[in-house]
């Protein structure tokens, strides 16, 4: 366990992943999961807050998903278990916060980063998977708000979750699309959607 896990009260990042690795096979849950981690890690630094605690919760904020997907189970099923290996009470309260249904007010900034993050990833990923090449570097924030406004377009993301996402958290949508594309783009070729540099032009 490394220095800034320990003082955090966390394990490190690897133990993490194989926790997420143990309950979801699904490829596209885990990229999705290290989608929100990504960006929830680059909120993180740009807050000035702690980068490791942040992105972890991205990480597992979904991690019991696959195999408890109903509301009834999802995300209480992952809170307990996290409580179980010792996770601490923010940490399980900022994953359960995620789900409005939960009605866990979404509180500190840490809360408000990872919903606002949740959905857009999933839209982010969706709009590079049409693009010509599937590359998150050739999706443009103006293309993004174009297809928000099309029911069909990924129709299981909901966009009102994004808009007000972004408002809660205080930042411009356009500009939050715009930093979550970046923070995805880092890690394009885990999301095997492009490469993690730009394409050349």
């Amino acid at each position: 366990m490394s220095d800034a896990a320990s003082e955090a009260g966390l394990p490190d990042r690897d133990a993490a992943l194989a926790l997420l690795n143990e309950h979801t096979k699904k490829p596209g849950l885990i990229k999705h999961a290290l989608a929100v981690e990504a960006a929830v890690r680059a909120y993180a630094r740009q807050f000035g807050e702690d980068e490791h605690a942040w992105a972890l919760v991205g990480l597992l904020h979904d991690f019991d998903y696959e195999r408890w997907p109903t509301p009834e189970e999802h995300p209480y099923k992952g809170s307990e278990i996290l409580e179980q290996l010792g996770y601490p009470v923010w940490f399980r309260r900022a994953i359960l916060s995620h789900a409005d249904y939960t009605n866990v007010r979404r509180e500190t900034r840490l809360e408000k980063t990872l919903f606002a993050c949740d959905e857009l990833c999933g839209f982010l990923s969706a709009c590079a998977l049409v693009t010509q090449n599937k590359s998150l570097h050739e999706v443009k924030i103006k293309s993004v708000r174009k297809k928000m406004k099309s029911k069909a377009f990924a129709a299981s993301v909901n966009r009102d979750d994004i808009m007000s996402g972004a408002a809660a958290l205080g930042v411009d949508l356009d500009e939050h699309i715009g930093f979550v594309l970046e923070a995805m783009r880092e890690i394009a070729e885990e999301l095997e959607l492009g490469t993690n540099r730009p394409e050349p032009s």
